[in-house]
């Protein structure tokens, strides 16, 4: 790669869009993967100077090779951001990269923990009778009662809990605020744990560590860990699982996809409806064990 042109380009990257070193790195070894292929291809030793058939004969060639799709496509991203600024700051006449398209990757099914187990999880699983027990009963039951985020819940603040309208205000993304009811049982272990915590701690955060501090992300994560572990043997054991799983739950016993939207705090429609997958799912699972010719 033209090092001049590269390192003006890279400047770019880190001084006035500010990328990490990471993605500078990327950024770097893509292009120079592109030099290489470009010079033993077509003895082609100024990159500004490709054609849109070259770059596409470099992506094919890496399709071949097997990359993975993800890859692929941000090796072609590379190429639309480098050219782009060549094109911007008037080094070439035209864009090779411009028609670049990426490829279609297959969009994973939202993981989930199945209905039993969660019934398992707060029916038989025992939780100490002190306020740590009460408070990690809490987590559990509230990411799963109300698919609210992580962050949702460690901004959970106590007066954002309406016990008696059975409701939870909730900041969501792009600070827009939404209701979200909660059920008697919840309801009740909120009272019980606000009452404890109460006389324990005047911190305002609804959900606290055993020193009286403000949760944090990891002290969440490795609560839910700890006690998803013993119910699933799924990979994935995070709050946003749970968010998943509420989600999931929800549609599979009849539930609004607008509903489901409302109450996840989605911006539009087509975030929600990947959880349809799963019902389709699940669908097909049952077809498969009924129909005769199954």
């Amino acid at each position: 790669m033209s090092a001049e042109r590269t390192i003006t380009f890279l400047d770019h990257l880190r001084y006035e869009k500010r990328l990490s070193e990471h993605t500078l790195t990327a950024y770097a070894s893509d292009l120079d993967q592109l030099s290489k292929y470009l010079l033993f291809q077509y003895e082609c030793d100024k990159p500004e100077t490709a054609t849109a058939p070259m770059l596409r004969s470099w992506v094919v060639s890496l399709v071949e090779e097997g990359l993975n799709t993800t890859s692929v496509n941000r090796k072609m991203a590379t190429l639309r951001s480098f050219y782009g600024f060549l094109r911007r700051r008037q080094l070439i006449a035209d864009n090779p990269a411009r028609n670049l398209q990426s490829l279609k990757t297959k969009r994973k099914l939202p993981a989930f923990v199945e209905e039993k187990a969660m019934e398992l999880l707060f029916g038989e699983i025992s939780f100490t009778e002190d306020f740590s027990g009460l408070r990690d009963r809490l987590i559990l039951e509230l990411l799963y009662g109300t698919g609210m985020r992580l962050s949702e819940l460690l901004a959970l603040k106590v007066d954002n809990i309406d016990t008696g309208s059975r409701l939870v205000r909730v900041m969501g993304k792009r600070s827009k605020e939404r209701l979200i009811p909660i059920t008697n049982s919840l309801t009740k272990l909120l009272t019980q744990y606000i009452e404890a915590r109460i006389s324990a701690e005047s911190n305002d955060c609804l959900i606290l560590t055993d020193k009286g501090k403000a949760a944090y992300p990891v002290f969440v994560q490795r609560t839910v860990k700890k006690y998803l572990s013993a119910v699933t043997t799924l990979s994935q054991k995070s709050p946003h699982v749970l968010r998943h799983t509420y989600a999931t739950h929800l549609l599979n016993r009849g539930a609004d996809l607008n509903a489901i939207k409302e109450l996840l705090g989605h911006a539009n429609l087509a975030a929600t409806q990947i959880y349809t997958h799963n019902s389709i799912e699940k669908l097909k699972k049952s077809h498969q064990q009924a129909h005769p010719k199954a």
